[in-house]
């Protein structure tokens, strides 16, 4: 799908999975926004910076992306769009280098976790970690060490590197989900959903501190005929031992879940919702 964005402000530097995640939803033409952090990407969409960031939130090894989670409360966002990147991690290095005299590689702390079987097969290689992995290979571009990058072949080709081995991460399976978030003014940029294509919905909950309240909330969806397609607990910041529950709501009518949603509320439940789009469905 395409739509009239095309400043999207990504955490990572060009060539991250992020700026993948943003050609797919936006066009091969979009305009990243680079950003140190997530709470900088956030701060882009909200005051106009960027027409809509990137957000990545689930990994299939590494599960939930912590901090864009709790940033996704951020009043006057909402998500507008889903899309799922295969992760596939390359080494890289400048043009001429070789496997066999490399002796320090870079790239982020979770991409170089999902290398460990490539690092223990060659122990000549030191391993540094990079706030990001794009950015781990234009470094490597430059003069010193470290030598080469893990990251993408988008990185490989925009900062000119030569991939020296491909797909160093230990599992094939390896996908991030990430959301399209803009503010809520802005919210043309996707559009209305077509009619009958049953929504994805990504809210976020809280329940009373009673016994059965979650087993109670819970039951709010399935007596609407609401699939939940993951649930994950996040404490609540400055609420010691508080916690907020978020879940993403599938297989329903907007109207089923906007009435599972009230009848949550009515149980005292607070209610948030991130964000309501269409639901991308995993390529193979």
């Amino acid at each position: 799908m395409t739509h009239a964005a095309t400043r999207v402000a990504i955490q990572g530097e060009a060539g991250a999975f992020s700026h993948e995640a943003a050609r797919r939803v936006y066009g091969p033409g979009v305009q990243v926004v680079a950003c140190e952090t997530f709470d900088a990407l956030f701060d882009a969409v909200s005051d106009g910076s960027a027409d809509a960031g990137m957000v990545p939130v689930e990994n299939t090894l590494a599960g939930a992306v912590q901090r864009p989670m709790d940033l996704l409360l951020t009043p006057g966002l909402t998500a507008v769009a889903e899309t799922r990147v295969a992760v596939r991690l390359h080494l890289a290095a400048r043009p001429g280098a070789s496997l066999e005299t490399l002796r320090s590689a870079a790239s982020h702390p979770v991409a170089l976790q999902q290398c460990l079987r490539f690092f223990r097969e060659h122990p000549h290689i030191e391993r540094h970690t990079s706030y990001d992995t794009a950015g781990s290979i234009r470094d490597a571009m430059q003069a010193g060490r470290p030598e080469a990058g893990i990251g993408s072949e988008l990185a490989a080709e925009l900062y000119g590197a030569e991939i020296l081995v491909r797909d160093v991460q230990d599992h094939a399976e390896n996908h991030t989900r990430f959301l399209a978030v803009v503010a809520r003014d802005r919210t043309e940029v996707d559009g209305a959903l077509p009619p009958g294509v049953h929504p994805k919905t990504s809210i976020a909950f809280t329940v009373a501190h009673t016994p059965g309240a979650l087993h109670r909330a819970l039951g709010c969806f399935a007596d609407a005929g609401v699939d939940l397609s993951r649930v994950e607990s996040r404490p609540i910041p400055g609420q010691p031992w508080e916690y907020r529950f978020y879940t993403d709501l599938r297989g329903a009518t907007p109207e089923d879940q906007d009435a599972a949603m009230e009848r949550l509320r009515a149980l005292g439940g607070r209610v948030v919702v991130i964000g309501r789009y269409r639901e991308e469905v995993p390529e193979g």
